[in-house]
């Protein structure tokens, strides 16, 4: 399945009257006003997703700042938002698709097919003179169901034990240690691997295409058939690695509570420095 949606293509789909669900995940850490964001100008006919309350549930600090939500209560934002079985899903934000990846990783993990990232997001769209819309759009309520697990995820026990590669999806300060301005521990899980979220787009914020992708994920190891899991902060960006891994041939496990979970462990170890050679508790 095809992990992106061009906006020409968007744009093709919404003119013949396609029907296509639309969803708007405008989050980006430190700015509490994606609602706002999307209020002022959205793609006409879409929905809202809070990403802090719809595709996050609520836990303990070691759970991570982003646990995944319930099953119960993804179904119910699920319906909220107008899906019904078989209908094609766009996602998008205006962050590269950072956010919109959650809500692309989720809805896939919910068994839920024919799910899209819109290439570019609403920097695309605007780039290409397309309608914008203002104002809230309420969804007449779907029925899909909701069943996790047909995505791979792995829990903190399960990344400190990986065998295979790991791939950290922060910014590599972060992963080496030098910075942490949110979690309460700076540096990484021993043995993983830097693969910072923002080398996957070219400079347009589109995503790089697949072969080169793939060439950048074979830099880092990963080869056809290699066991690869993926984390970053709090599970959030962690979703785009793993799109940018499918576009370019290869399928990963989600560490959902990614680098806010471990660090809230006291006894988890954490390495530093660009290739983990200082290892502490």
């Amino acid at each position: 399945m095809p992990v992106l949606m061009s906006a020409a293509t968007l744009n093709e789909r919404l003119t013949a009257g396609r029907r296509t669900v639309l969803l708007d995940v405008r989050w980006v850490l430190g700015d509490p006003h994606g609602h706002d964001h999307y209020l002022a100008g959205h793609l006409p006919g879409a929905v809202f997703v809070d990403l802090a309350t719809e595709l996050s549930g609520r836990g303990e600090p070691r759970d991570g700042r982003h646990p995944l939500p319930a099953g119960a209560d993804f179904q119910a934002a699920v319906r909220r938002w107008g899906i019904k079985a078989g209908d094609t899903v766009v996602a998008y934000d205006d962050s590269g698709a950072a956010a919109a990846a959650r809500a692309w990783w989720l809805l896939g993990h919910a068994g839920i097919d024919n799910v899209f990232l819109l290439d570019g997001g609403l920097a695309a769209w605007r780039a290409a003179n397309l309608p914008l819309a203002q104002g809230e759009v309420e969804a007449e309520a779907g029925d899909a169901v909701v069943r996790f697990g047909a995505r791979d995820t792995v829990d903190t026990d399960g990344a400190g034990a990986w065998a295979g590669i790991l791939l950290d999806a922060r910014a590599g300060e972060r992963f080496r240690g030098e910075t942490e301005p949110v979690d309460p521990r700076a540096g990484h899980i021993p043995g993983a691997v830097s693969a910072p979220t923002t080398e996957n787009l070219a400079p347009g914020g589109t995503f790089l295409p697949a072969g080169e992708l793939r060439a950048r994920f074979a830099a880092l190891g990963v080869r056809k058939g290699s066991e690869v899991a993926v984390y970053c902060g709090s599970g959030v960006t962690a979703a785009h690695q793993i799109a940018a891994l499918e576009i370019a041939g290869f399928t990963a496990a989600l560490y959902p509570g990614s680098w806010s979970a471990w660090s809230n462990r006291p006894g988890m170890p954490v390495a530093t420095g660009p290739n983990g050679d200082r290892v502490g508790a």
